[in-house]
C-alpha cells in the first residue's frame, strides 16, 4: 500500500534531483528533450517507428548498420507522464534506502520504477545500482529496459551484453552481439578483441568459444575475428582450433605481431624449441618486429641459449635505445641470467629516462647491489623508495640488512618508523619483524609480537599462520594446531595450513592416517608444491611405506634442492639400505648449506 502525499507536501520536496539528472519535480508532466531534438534530428519519433529497426538490426549486419543509423539519428523515446505520489514515493524509497546503506532494496525499488516508468535514464541508474549490488538478474532486467527505451544508445546494449555474458546466458546474449557488432560507428576490430578477452574468461569456455566461433562466422576476412576466436580456444584448450584459427589470421595478415606471437604461445606449450623457430622464421621477414625480438630473447634465455640470447639484447638496445620497454626487459632478462653489469647499466639508464615506475627501479638496482655483497649502496637505493607500491618491499629489505649486520634493534626501530595505509600493509611490517626476531634465534619474542598483533586481527591468516609456526618453535604443540585448525575453517583452500598440521604430526609420529589425510588435501590444492610433496614422503616414511615414500621425497627433491627435503631423502635411502646415495645427498647438501643444524644432525643419526 503506497504513502499518500499531499500537493503541499510534494511543493516541499521540490528540491529533489534524483540520480544523474533523472526528473526535475514538479507537478507538470515529465517531458525531456533529447539530444537528437536539439539538434533537429527526428526522422524516428515514436516508439512504433524504432521497433522495426531495432528487428531489423537482428537480420544482417548491413541491415543492422542501416537500421543504426536511423536509430541513432532518433531521440531517445522518452514517456511522457505525470509525477505521481507513487512514482515519487517510489524514488524517495530507491533513493533514501540507497543512502542508508540498504543497497539491495535501492537497486530493486529503481529496477521496478524502470519497469513502471520505461525511461531511459531511470534504467540507466537501476542498471548502475542492481551491478553495484551485484544483484545479476536485476541487472539484466534493468539493462534490458535501459536498451528497449532507448535502443540507439551503445552503452546500453554493451551494459546488457556485459551483464548477459558475466550471467552465462549465451543464448540470450547472442541477437545482441549481432547487433553490436555491426553498429554504425562500432569498430568490429576492437569489438572482437574485447569480445574475445571476455569470452576467455568465462566458466563455460567451450559454450563461450561456440558463440564467438558463431559471430565470427559473419567476418571470415576480419583479422581480429579470427584472434578472439583462437584466444577463446586457447582459454577452452582447443589447440587444434587455436592454431587453425591464428593460421588464417596470418594469411590476412602475414605481418601481424599479435598472430604470431599467439600462435607462439600455443606451440610453446608442447615444444619451446618449435616456438623459437617460429619466431625466428617470422624475424627473418619482418627484423624491425620489436615485441617478436623480445619473446624470441625470453625464449631463449628459457633454452638456455644464453649467447644468443645476449645478441638478441644487443640488437634491441641498438634498434630501440630510448624504449623504456625495451630497457626494461633487457635489464630484466640480464638479472635473471645473473649479468648484472649489464642488467644494472639498463636499470640506470632507466632513470634518465621517462620511464613510469622509478621506485621500481631502485628497488632493483639495491637487490643487485645486495647479491654482490654492495651493502652500503644497496641500503642507498632502498632509503629512496618512496611511497607506493614497492615502499614496504624496499624498507624490509633495509631492515634485514641492518639486521644481518648485527644490528637488530636499528632494523626493529627502522620497520616501526614505516608509514602504513591500512591493516595489511601493518601485518607485513609485522611478519617481517618477526623473521628478524627469529633468524636472530629468539623465537619466544618474535612469537609474543605476533600474538600481540593477532589479538588485534584475530582472523588474519597471514598472522595465524606464521604465529602457529612460532608455536611450534617454543613446543607450544596445542597453540600449533588450533591456530592451523582455525585458519583451515577461515581459509579451506590454505594448502600450506593442511601441510603443516600434518607434517607436525608425522614429525612426531602421532595420529598418522589423520596426517596423511591432511596432506593429500593439501596436494589436492597444491600438487606440484615441493614442500607438500616431502610431507607426503615423510608421512609415508613414518607408516612404513617406503618404496612410495621414496618416489615423493625423490620428486620434492628434483623440484626444490632444500636442505629439509635433503635430509629426508638420506635418510629414507638409509633406511633402505642404499648408503651410498644417502651419503652422497647428504654431502652435496651440506657443502651448499654448510650451518644447516638438520643435515648436521641427521648426518650424526646415520653415521654415528
Amino acid at each position: 500500500m503506497f504513502l499518500k502525499f499531499s500537493r503541499a507536501f510534494v511543493r516541499r520536496l521540490g528540491f529533489l534531483c534524483v540520480g544523474v539528472g533523472l526528473i526535475a519535480c514538479s507537478q507538470q508532466p515529465i517531458t525531456v528533450a533529447s539530444k537528437a531534438t536539439e539538434s533537429g534530428l527526428t526522422d524516428v519519433e515514436t516508439e512504433e517507428e524504432v521497433q522495426p529497426a531495432v528487428n531489423e538490426a537482428q537480420a544482417s549486419p548491413e541491415a543492422a548498420r542501416s537500421a543504426r543509423r536511423r536509430i541513432a539519428a532518433a531521440p531517445a523515446v522518452l514517456p511522457t507522464q505525470p509525477l505521481t505520489e507513487t512514482i515519487l514515493y517510489e524514488f524517495l524509497i530507491a533513493e533514501i534506502a540507497g543512502q542508508r546503506g540498504n543497497i539491495g532494496l535501492s537497486a530493486q525499488a529503481y529496477v521496478d520504477l524502470a519497469k513502471r516508468t520505461r525511461d531511459p535514464r531511470v534504467a540507466r541508474r537501476a542498471t548502475e545500482i542492481a551491478i553495484f549490488a551485484r544483484m545479476g538478474s536485476a541487472a539484466i532486467e534493468a539493462a534490458r529496459v535501459w536498451h528497449e527505451s532507448d535502443p540507439g544508445s551503445n552503452r546500453a546494449l554493451q551494459a546488457l551484453i556485459g551483464l548477459l555474458i558475466s550471467g552465462s546466458r549465451f543464448d540470450e546474449a547472442r541477437p545482441y552481439l549481432k547487433e553490436m557488432l555491426a553498429a554504425e560507428g562500432t569498430e568490429p576490430n576492437e569489438s572482437f578483441s574485447q569480445l574475445g578477452r571476455t569470452l576467455a574468461n568465462v566458466a563455460d569456455k567451450a559454450a563461450g568459444l561456440a558463440l564467438l566461433e558463431e559471430l565470427a562466422g559473419d567476418y571470415p576476412k576480419l583479422l581480429s575475428a579470427r584472434l578472439a576466436v583462437a584466444q577463446a580456444a586457447v582459454a577452452a584448450g582447443d589447440e587444434a582450433i587455436a592454431l587453425s584459427e591464428i593460421r588464417r589470421a596470418r594469411e590476412l595478415r602475414p605481418e601481424s605481431e599479435v598472430a604470431v606471437l599467439l600462435e607462439a604461445k600455443v606451440m610453446q606449450r608442447r615444444s619451446n624449441n618449435e616456438a623459437l623457430q617460429l619466431l625466428q622464421s617470422y624475424l627473418e621477414r619482418f627484423p624491425g618486429s620489436r615485441d617478436v625480438r623480445l619473446n624470441f630473447a625470453r625464449a631463449l634465455v628459457t633454452e638456455k641459449r644464453f649467447g644468443e640470447a645476449r645478441a638478441e639484447f644487443q640488437r634491441l638496445t641498438a634498434a630501440f635505445p630510448d624504449n623504456t620497454e625495451v630497457v626494461y626487459a633487457v635489464a630484466l632478462l640480464s638479472l635473471q641470467l645473473n649479468d648484472y653489469a649489464l642488467a644494472e647499466a639498463n636499470f640506470k639508464r632507466l632513470l634518465d629516462l621517462d620511464f613510469s615506475d622509478h621506485n621500481l627501479v631502485r628497488l632493483y638496482l639495491g637487490q643487485i647491489a645486495e647479491d654482490q655483497k654492495r651493502l652500503t649502496e644497496a641500503l642507498n637505493w632502498y632509503k629512496l623508495v618512496e611511497r607506493g607500491e614497492q615502499y614496504l618491499n624496499a624498507r624490509i629489505r633495509y631492515a634485514q640488512i641492518l639486521s644481518r649486520q648485527g644490528q637488530l634493534d636499528a632494523a626493529r626501530v627502522w620497520l616501526h618508523s614505516s608509514s602504513v595505509a591500512s591493516n595489511a600493509q601493518r601485518v607485513q611490517l609485522v611478519l617481517a619483524e618477526a623473521q628478524l626476531l627469529r633468524d636472530a634465534g629468539q623465537a619466544k619474542p618474535a612469537f609474543d609480537l605476533v600474538g600481540d598483533a593477532l589479538d588485534r586481527l584475530p582472523d588474519n591468516p597471514e598472522l595465524l599462520y606464521d604465529y602457529a609456526m612460532l608455536a611450534e618453535r617454543i613446543e607450544r604443540v596445542d597453540l600449533l594446531e588450533t591456530s592451523l585448525r582455525k585458519l583451515i575453517v577461515l581459509r579451506p583452500d590454505h594448502a600450506h595450513a593442511y601441510n603443516a598440521l600434518g607434517y607436525s604430526l608425522a614429525e612426531r609420529n602421532l595420529r598418522l592416517p589423520e596426517a596423511r589425510e591432511l596432506i593429500e588435501k593439501a596436494l589436492k590444492l597444491a600438487p606440484e608444491d615441493a614442500f607438500i610433496a616431502d610431507s607426503m614422503g615423510w608421512v609415508l616414511y613414518r607408516q612404513g611405506a617406503l618404496n612410495e615414500s621414496l618416489q615423493y621425497l625423490r620428486r620434492a627433491f628434483n623440484a626444490r634442492q632444500d636442505p629439509e627435503i635433503a635430509a629426508h631423502l638420506a635418510e629414507v635411502l638409509w633406511k633402505k639400505g642404499e648408503h651410498a646415495e644417502a651419503e652422497r645427498v647428504l654431502k652435496d647438501a651440506s657443502e651448499k648449506n654448510p650451518d644447516n643444524e638438520i643435515l648436521s644432525t641427521t648426518a650424526k643419526r646415520l653415521k654415528p
